[in-house]
């Protein structure tokens, strides 16, 4: 298994500008799902870190300000979502964004968005290699967008 892996590893040595091939993790995808509707909001980046999360914070709150009612993002607790690069957007939208932490491997039953990884990991086709970096982002999108037409996972209290 160990060989199997170092080979995927170096067929991405030409991707070095993804920092976290020696990590295995190539391609990273960060996500929302709204309570009821299954709606998912998502965004494709090349770090998942919380310097990605703040732009993606603005859009979602872009989306849900409208609303005029307090946006609450339950979020596990990983580094990134209790980074201080963070205190500033969760300031700039004080009263109108919370984060809500959840206890740690809760599961999908309370975190929606675990349950969205596993259907999106399965239809884009988990254990399948790609060619190239493209073809696998390519195949991401197609699956996302898929997502907003016809939500692929239901969530529903």
């Amino acid at each position: 298994m160990k060989r199997e892996e170092s080979l995927k590893r170096q067929a991405w040595v030409q991707y070095r500008s993804w920092s976290r091939v020696s990590s295995g993790v190539l391609l990273s995808v960060m996500g929302a799902v709204q309570y009821g509707t299954s709606t998912g909001f998502s965004k494709i980046v090349p770090h998942l870190d919380a310097q990605e999360l703040r732009p993606y914070l603005h859009q979602v709150m872009a989306t849900f300000s409208k609303t005029g009612k307090e946006v609450v993002m339950v979020v596990d607790r990983s580094g990134m979502h209790r980074a201080h690069q963070l205190d500033a957007p969760l300031e700039h939208y004080h009263s109108k964004l919370r984060f809500h932490f959840l206890p740690a491997h809760c599961g999908p039953h309370l975190n929606p968005i675990e349950g969205f990884w596993r259907v999106m990991k399965d239809a884009i086709g988990a254990g399948r290699c790609f060619a190239n970096l493209h073809l696998l982002s390519q195949r991401t999108r197609q699956v996302l967008m898929a997502h907003q037409e016809r939500p692929m996972y239901a969530f529903h209290w």
